[in-house]
């Protein structure tokens, strides 16, 4: 995470981000368009539908095709929604929401979401902006849930987690989470005893109910789970992974050896009635079977827990029998089993990229981006890890980790306060 580096400008001129790169064809009228609504995309699983994607990448990696500069500092990865791709930076003194045309990557508007802070040394939003329809909805790093018009930028409403619900994080890092919307409610985190996670009304803000689970949130976003029978949602908050009600936010389980007492940052991982669900600083990750429902409650129960499936903020891809992760922030991507938590193989000392790597999924390879600026494009098998092709993202200099998106045959990569995009597209 790096720290503010941008000189003073107008808004004016950060509105107007110009690209230096030629613009990819814009979506016809009434074309449907392939996009990723949120973080870890649609199902939250950081699958992508693309298909016939480059199997190879040239010696100097995929073409450019532009470059979208001036959106600020910051960990939030992007959305892909129509003709328009969301993300968050910090500005001149403010975090912002940034909206950007999907085929050129110019500025089409910013809006204030707080003053920007520190927190934990490291400057700059992690919430990926999750959108709905004609509506966006994202968190800032201290806490302030905003929802925007997506054409303009507008202001709907807001609420702010300490001051509305007495929210409480882990440690020093602020609030990551990218908000949930299920159905008419949007689910997020405020952490605390009070109201650990929350429901509104998606059009209002209004409150639907709060759990006083007891835990302060993590860093970990929301997954819904029918497990079991019952509609649940599922989060890794800062005592473990627990399990939510959704009807009215009844506690339901939790499990304590997801808990770093650091930070407990990756996503959980729905398998039908099982959750896969890891954390880093040297824990581990495992398996989870859920049961029972009904008068009787939910039961958990462990398959399996794992120190060698540690993983701390570059998120964990499960693709049939396969879960790809990597092993803490090492930068040595392993492959297991998910269903017995046997390792098939790690990365070693393969390839230049190095610290801590997020994955990506589409059209059977994996999208691995690390810490130092490399990104690979690696078969997703259980045979072995093998590049096909790599190449450093222009401006790494220092380390950053938003997630890589792959979507609409685009491979989108934020360094810093720009954001690239590769032709990933087979022709």
């Amino acid at each position: 995470m790096s720290r503010l580096s941008i000189p003073l400008i107008t808004l004016a001129i950060t509105l107007a981000g110009l690209s230096s790169l030629p613009s990819a064809p814009a979506p016809k009228a009434g074309e449907k368009t392939a996009d990723w609504t949120q973080f870890r995309g649609p199902n939250r699983d950081n699958i992508s539908p693309d298909k016939n994607l480059l199997k190879e990448w040239p010696k100097d990696g995929p073409k450019i095709v532009w470059k979208s500069e001036g959106i600020g500092e910051g960990f939030s990865s992007v959305s892909v929604v129509g003709d328009k791709i969301y993300t968050m930076g910090d500005k001149d003194g403010m975090t912002y929401v940034f909206a950007l045309n999907r085929a050129s990557g110019k500025q089409l508007w910013a809006a204030k979401v707080n003053e920007a802070k520190s927190f934990g040394g490291y400057e700059g939003p992690r919430c990926t902006p999750t959108i709905d329809g004609k509506l966006l909805y994202a968190i800032g790093q201290k806490g302030d849930l905003v929802c925007l018009d997506t054409e303009k930028g507008e202001e709907k409403w807001r609420k702010n987690f300490p001051k509305d619900f007495d929210g409480k994080f882990m440690r020093a890092w602020g609030y990551a989470e990218s908000p949930l919307v299920d159905g008419d409610s949007l689910i997020c985190t405020p952490g605390g005893t009070k109201a650990t996670i929350v429901a509104l009304e998606k059009l209002t803000g209004k409150e639907i109910w709060r759990s006083p689970a007891g835990d302060n949130a993590g860093y970990s976003s929301i997954v819904i789970s029918n497990a079991a029978g019952v509609k649940q949602y599922v989060q890794l908050t800062s005592s473990g992974t627990i399990g939510i009600a959704a009807k009215d936010g009844k506690f339901l389980w939790r499990y304590k050896k997801t808990n770093s007492n650091v930070a407990n940052i990756p996503t959980p991982i729905v398998l039908g009635d099982q959750i896969f669900t890891a954390v880093g600083y040297g824990k581990g990750g495992g398996l989870l079977t859920l049961s029972g429902g009904g008068e009787t409650g939910v039961t958990m129960k462990e398959d399996y827990f794992s120190p060698k499936l540690v993983n701390k903020h570059g998120g964990v891809t499960i693709i049939g029998d396969y879960a790809y992760g990597d092993t803490d922030d090492k930068g040595n991507i392993y492959c297991a089993e998910w269903k017995t938590g046997e390792i098939k193989w790690n990365r070693g000392r393969n390839g230049k990229g190095s610290g801590s790597c997020a994955i990506t999924y589409a059209d059977g390879h994996l999208y691995a981006r690390y810490q130092n600026g490399y990104v690979a494009l690696v078969p997703a098998t259980s045979k072995g890890y093998e590049e096909s092709g790599s190449f450093k993202i222009e401006n790494a200099k220092r380390p950053s980790w938003p997630h890589p998106v792959v979507i609409g045959g685009k491979l989108y990569l934020r360094e810093q306060n720009i954001l690239w995009c590769y032709d990933v597209q087979a022709k």
